[in-house]
């Protein structure tokens, strides 16, 4: 009897054991799992990337907001299906359905299409210069007309412009509400092509037409001269007249100097240290077609790449090395020693004048202000002296036009300054017998120099460079008569080794 009790007991006991084991399994808690969402907005249409989507779940979740590149991330979701709600200005809402998975984010893409209440924007109209336009200047602003369809919708340009036959193409104006656009420093006597592109706030975009303009030929540009310019010293062309044309020739960071425009007007000679040696260049009448002619510097004492010209005809230079004289063809061939200076000295500054077929040298010592003047014939024959050593600097022999005068400047003060300075540089004329001496500088102002003479392809004046004797204030281009100094004219500041054919 006690037996049976206890097993009933015992059988009780496990089956409430049982109840409360059931009751814990079916109590148990599955954790929540997370994942995110991550992607991009594009037109539908064009592929471009929206950004400022508005990004909404369903579920609901935080709302998200893509970035400049169309892109969005939400993160921290639980994992499980979501609506995703898409919606811009001017676009159709899209709502798609994903699935979140734990792990990393879901990748997504999203199109939208434009909403059909949006129009293109009209073709850009009424361009200036008007199409087909020709002697444009190579500085000048292009105008346009824009107008939408669609009331009050704002409009942004972009403009393309690009040279016939290149593939090169400028923006000057990129996503801009102006219509209008300055374009500067293009070449001269070449057509060009431009297009304005207009967007409208929705995307929506139109092509303009392909316009065309031509520049005007290359202007008369009768006057080089040098300027420094930022450190650095530069050739420029200019007409001469106030308020004309100039333009710039050269803009490396090397020194470019002593310009000349050859005889048969094609091309400008200069000399540069771009080697680390003064040598001859030429250059097409626009800075263009750079061409190095010298394997031999041009150097010598106190020469600075001053000491070359064109032959008369424009076939060739002469320039000095030092105590010789060479000739040599344009292109750089045929080169030729002429002539040897005498024991001691050196040739520096020359002119080549076709009427008296000579040349006019000068030769120094080892110090600037020991100069002499000669001549001598184009064979390199003949050497002369026309001008002794005087007192004070003796500088930058030249003939007149009709090859019966020259030309040169010398220092009145009669100083010998270790640095080259001059304190009174007047300029002289003179027959090559030394008759007919005139000063031409009696009215320059007291405390400069008159530097740099050439007569004018007239022969009636003469272009010359005066300087404060401080060597500090920039220079200055001037002419005045060849007959007697009167009329001075400033044409240029900052400008000095004057040309003018």
């Amino acid at each position: 009897m006690i037996a049976n009790l206890t097993r009933r007991a015992l059988w009780l006991l496990l089956w409430a054991l049982g109840l409360v084991l059931t009751a814990c399994e079916e109590n148990t808690v599955e954790p929540t799992r997370y994942g995110a969402l991550s992607g991009v907005v594009r037109d539908s249409r064009t592929n471009a990337v929206l950004p400022n989507a508005v990004i909404t779940t369903n579920p609901a979740t935080t709302s998200f907001t893509s970035d400049a590149e169309g892109r969005f991330t939400l993160p921290n979701l639980a994992v499980g299906p979501y609506a995703l709600s898409v919606r811009k200005a001017d676009y159709k809402t899209e709502t798609l359905n994903v699935q979140v998975a734990e792990g990393p984010a879901t990748g997504v893409e999203v199109r939208l299409e434009k909403s059909t209440g949006n129009q293109r924007p009209n073709v850009p109209g009424q361009p200036q210069p008007a199409a087909g336009a020709v002697e444009q200047n190579p500085s000048l602003t292009l105008r346009w007309r824009g107008s939408d369809p669609d009331h009050g919708d704002s409009l942004r340009y972009d403009v393309v412009l690009y040279e016939s036959n290149s593939s090169v193409r400028q923006q000057p104006l990129s996503n801009a509400r102006d219509t209008s656009v300055v374009i500067n420093d293009l070449k001269y006597n070449t057509t060009y092509y431009w297009q304005v592109t207009v967007r409208d706030k929705a995307g929506e975009t139109t092509r303009g037409d392909v316009w065309t303009f031509r520049t005007k030929p290359f202007p008369e540009l009768r006057y080089l001269f040098t300027r420094e310019t930022g450190g650095n010293t530069d050739i420029f062309a200019a007409d001469g007249l106030a308020g004309g044309t100039m333009l710039r020739l050269t803009t490396s960071a090397f020194v470019e100097t002593a310009p000349q425009l050859s005889p048969i007007r094609d091309r400008v000679a200069y000399t540069s240290n771009a080697t680390g040696q003064y040598h001859i260049y030429t250059m097409a009448r626009d800075g263009s077609d750079v061409r190095r002619v010298t394997i031999i510097p041009v150097e010598g004492y106190s020469n600075n790449g001053l000491a070359f010209r064109w032959s008369p005809d424009g076939s060739q230079f002469i320039y000095a090395r030092y105590d010789q004289l060479y000739r040599i063809n344009r292109d750089g061939s045929g080169l030729q020693l002429l002539a040897t200076a005498p024991a001691g000295r050196h040739f520096r500054e020359l002119e080549w004048s076709a009427l008296s077929n000579k040349i006019i040298i000068q030769t120094i010592g080892a110090n600037v202000f020991d100069a002499e003047i000669y001549l001598l014939n184009p064979d390199g024959t003949g050497l002369a002296p026309v001008v002794g050593n005087l007192p004070g600097r003796l500088d930058s022999p030249g003939f007149s036009t009709d090859g019966r005068q020259i030309v040169y400047t010398r220092d009145l003060s009669g100083i010998d300054d270790p640095t080259g300075r001059q304190l009174n540089a007047h300029i002289f004329v003179q027959r090559p017998d030394g008759s007919g001496l005139v000063d031409l500088s009696s009215r320059k102002p007291a405390g400069t120099n008159d530097l740099n003479p050439r007569f004018s392809p007239d022969g009636s004046k003469i272009i010359f460079t005066n300087a404060v004797n401080d060597n500090i204030s920039p220079p200055e281009v001037w002419v005045m008569d060849a007959a007697d100094g009167n009329n001075r004219v400033r044409l240029f500041q900052n400008a000095a080794l004057p040309d003018w054919r």
